[in-house]
């Protein structure tokens, strides 16, 4: 039986600029840069943004390992992996002047895929790309074309789950938990039949017609009742937000994932937590990613630098907003409020202007954070210092990046691979709370 060759995997630009390590991922198959995409890459390395880091670390990562042979023979990527080849492009593959007729950056990294497949018959060619359209092209003229895979995640039913209820508890262990002294009464998961798990556990025990929202703490070991409790006058509107907000309260969780559609209060009740416990820390930070509304960048907005950007920053402002109607006759609350933001103490900003901040004692909320790649957040995550608790928030289902989806972006990535670790909680919201109207319109349109 003739031995299996190694695969050959040419890598788009945006594979590049979406992992700058990208080139590890493929064991023992080769790797091929297609000159275009150093190309393209030299058009990013400028840029303060992750796509211009991840352009400059890959550029240095590639002038290390490269030699004079790496347009010919190529350069080993390492033990147990294949070889990394810079390819030119010699000539215009006729079925590629065929198919697409603009001698495009995308269609020459396929003419480049096209050689590759002519010059090893005996070898499988694929083109690894997170650019749907340009996977479809490439099939069109019989490549094989491929997401790149290697941070996806599998599971993301569980990341999707709602509250969960544990039906059949005996009556004597729900009245427990509703007894006067609350704080004193708890109960082992053992006398319920249920597992000692491993990280925060929430969920509701149930009785016939009786049911109580619980907590198991993984320092206590014990299940304790959660209450409604009302915060800077936000009050949760179901378990679900109980329970975030509980966790949101919670000093023993230092790293938070709360996930859910629109409307469901994810950042309100981040914001509203955050504000409560403002004496605890130094500084509340609320940053969101700029995502381009309607394809323009910030260049194409009016007025200066504070103009451009506050068309992003809005619905963070209503979220405040909304805490400040809930306190209209505390005025002191409120005047607090306002004090914090002339002084500092609570800023609202883009999410590229926190990059490279120290992060201590701070209680730090990243809004819309589907739209982060899975090294975005685990940079954020890796600058936290001591007292500092993190809050991700956003819905895996409205991502807006061109090359993240469901699967790969760093909020999914964040929930899934933190699960089960001490200091995580991860919360997903499912009920919409923004008004009869929008549930109605989240439901049958």
């Amino acid at each position: 039986m003739a031995e299996k060759k190694p695969k050959i995997f040419v890598l788009d630009t945006n594979v590049i600029l979406h992992n700058c390590r990208a080139i590890y991922a493929f064991q023992e198959n080769d790797v091929v840069i297609p000159i275009t995409v150093l190309e393209e890459l030299d058009k990013f390395k400028k840029n303060e943004d992750e796509l211009g880091w991840n352009s400059r670390n890959f550029t240095r990562e590639l002038d290390a390992l490269a030699n004079e042979t790496i347009f010919s023979k190529g350069v080993s990527l390492g033990e147990s992996l294949g070889r990394l080849f810079v390819k030119t492009l010699p000539h215009y593959p006729e079925i590629v002047k065929k198919a697409f007729s603009e001698q495009i950056p995308d269609h020459r990294i396929i003419a480049t895929a096209v050689l590759m497949k002519e010059e090893h018959p005996d070898r499988t060619v694929v083109m690894v790309s997170k650019d749907i359209n340009l996977r479809m092209k490439a099939k069109s003229i019989g490549l094989i074309a491929q997401d790149f895979e290697n941070d996806k995640i599998k599971d993301i039913g569980r990341i999707e789950e709602g509250v969960k209820v544990y039906d059949g508890i005996a009556i004597e262990y729900i009245n427990r938990l509703y007894a006067k002294h609350t704080n004193e009464c708890t109960i082992l998961p053992k006398e319920i039949g249920l597992p000692e798990f491993s990280t925060h556990e929430y969920f509701v025990l149930q009785s016939g017609n009786t049911s109580v929202m619980a907590y198991y703490s993984p320092v206590t070991k014990k299940i304790s009742r959660v209450n409604k409790s009302r915060v800077m006058g936000i009050e949760p509107r179901n378990s679900e937000q109980a329970f975030a907000l509980h966790s949101l309260m919670n000093d023993d969780v230092k790293l938070m994932a709360l996930t859910g559609t629109a409307g469901t209060g994810k950042t309100l009740l981040a914001l509203a937590a955050a504000l409560e416990q403002h004496e605890n820390y130094d500084q509340i930070l609320l940053a969101r990613p700029i995502v381009a509304l309607g394809n323009k960048d910030l260049g194409y907005l009016p007025g200066g630098e504070k103009d451009k950007i506050k068309p992003y920053m809005l619905p963070l402002f209503d979220n405040l907003q909304v805490i400040k109607q809930n306190l209209r006759y505390n005025g002191a609350r409120i005047n607090a409020i306002d004090e914090m933001l002339a002084d500092g103490t609570l800023e609202i900003s883009p999410l590229a202007y926190i990059r490279g901040r120290s992060l201590s004692h701070v209680f730090f909320i990243i809004d819309e954070a589907q739209n982060l790649t899975p090294h975005e957040v685990k940079t954020i995550i890796t600058r936290a210092g001591e007292g500092t608790k993190i809050v991700f928030t956003g819905d895996i289902q409205q991502i807006d990046s061109p090359y993240l989806d469901i699967y790969s972006n760093g909020l999914s990535h964040l929930s899934a691979k933190m699960k089960g670790q001490l200091l995580f909680s991860h919360m997903n919201l499912v009920k919409g709370e923004r008004s009869e109207l929008a549930e109605l319109a989240s439901r049958l349109l």
